[in-house]
C-alpha cells in the first residue's frame, strides 16, 4: 500500500481507476479504515479517480502523538491531494470524515468542486463525553467500544441480515490503535464549526440517516439551514449509511457530483 508523510503522520492511501478522470476522495468514520468504502469504490472507479485513505490513527496510517485537531485531519487531505498532484477534487466523508469535510469547505474551498458530508454534525456530541471515551480506550483498549459499536452503526434488521459485514467492521475497530482512536476522540471533542457554516461557498450535499441515533436528521437540517449552497438528503439508515444503503447512497452522491 502506498503511504506518504503528512507533517507528522504516515498516511496510508489507495487509488482506484484512471488518474485522468475527476478525483473523488473518501474519508472514513471513527474506528474504521478506508475499506469501509468498498461499495463506493466499486461503483465510482469507472468514472472517477477514487482516492481512499486511512485517517491518522486508523488502519495502516500511523498514530503520532496527540491530541489531534480537526485542522490536522483536514490538512492531511490537502497534503494527500498535493502528494498526488491533484488541484481540485470532490470530497465525501462520513461521521468524523464529515466534520473533516466541513473544515475543508470552510478553509480550503479552492481545492474542492463539491463536498459531501454524511452522518455528521457541525459539532458531534459533547466534549466531556469524548474525553471520557479517550480515557476509557487508553485504559481498557478498544474491545469495550467494539462490543457495542454495531448498535450505534446499524439498524437491528441490518445487523441481523448481515452478520459478516458487521463482524468485519467490529473486528477492524477492535484491532485498531487505541492511542490513535483516543487522539481522534480528543479532536472530535473540540471540533465545532457551527459558527463558520455560513462562510461555506462550495456546493455541499448533506446525507443524514433517518434512523441515526448519533448524528440525527436535526443535525443535518442545522447544517443545511446555514450552508448557502447545500442540499439535504435523508436516507433510511443508521450511522454508517454508505454500507447499510449503498445503492441509495451511491445514487445520491453520483447525482450531486455529476452536475
Amino acid at each position: 500500500m502506498p503511504t506518504f508523510t503528512s507533517t507528522d503522520a504516515q498516511i496510508n492511501y489507495q487509488t482506484f481507476g484512471n488518474a485522468s478522470k475527476p478525483a473523488l476522495v473518501f474519508s472514513n468514520s471513527l474506528g474504521t479504515k478506508y475499506s469501509m468504502w468498498q461499495p463506493q469504490i466499486e461503483h465510482f472507479q469507472q468514472d472517477y479517480y477514487v482516492i481512499c485513505y486511512d485517517t491518522r490513527g486508523h488502519g495502516a496510517s500511523s498514530a503520532p502523538q496527540g491530541p489531534y485537531s480537526l485542522e490536522q485531519l483536514g490538512q492531511d487531505v490537502v497534503n494527500l491531494l498535493d502528494h498526488l498532484d491533484i488541484t481540485k477534487a470532490a470530497f465525501c466523508g462520513i461521521s468524523m470524515g464529515g466534520l473533516t469535510g466541513q473544515w475543508l469547505a470552510i478553509h480550503k474551498p479552492e481545492r474542492f468542486s463539491q463536498v459531501i458530508v454524511c452522518n455528521t454534525a457541525a459539532k458531534i456530541g459533547q466534549e466531556q463525553a469524548w474525553q471520557d471515551r479517550a480515557v476509557l480506550v487508553r485504559e481498557q483498549g478498544l474491545t469495550p467500544i467494539a462490543v457495542t459499536a454495531a448498535s450505534r452503526w446499524f439498524t437491528d434488521p441490518f445487523i441481523q441480515s448481515n452478520p459478516a459485514v458487521v463482524a468485519e467492521l467490529s473486528n477492524d475497530l477492535e484491532a485498531g490503535s487505541p492511542e490513535g482512536y483516543a487522539n481522534c476522540c480528543e479532536a472530535l471533542g473540540k471540533a465545532d464549526v457551527r459558527d463558520q457554516l455560513n462562510s461555506i461557498t462550495v456546493p455541499v450535499l448533506i446525507v443524514a440517516g433517518q434512523q441515526d441515533p448519533v448524528t440525527t436528521i436535526a443535525d443535518g437540517q442545522f447544517m443545511q439551514q446555514r450552508i448557502a449552497n447545500s442540499q439535504l438528503y435523508g436516507i433510511d439508515a443508521s450511522h454508517i449509511s454508505n454500507i447499510e444503503q449503498p445503492e441509495a447512497f451511491n445514487q445520491a452522491v453520483k447525482e450531486f457530483i455529476s452536475v
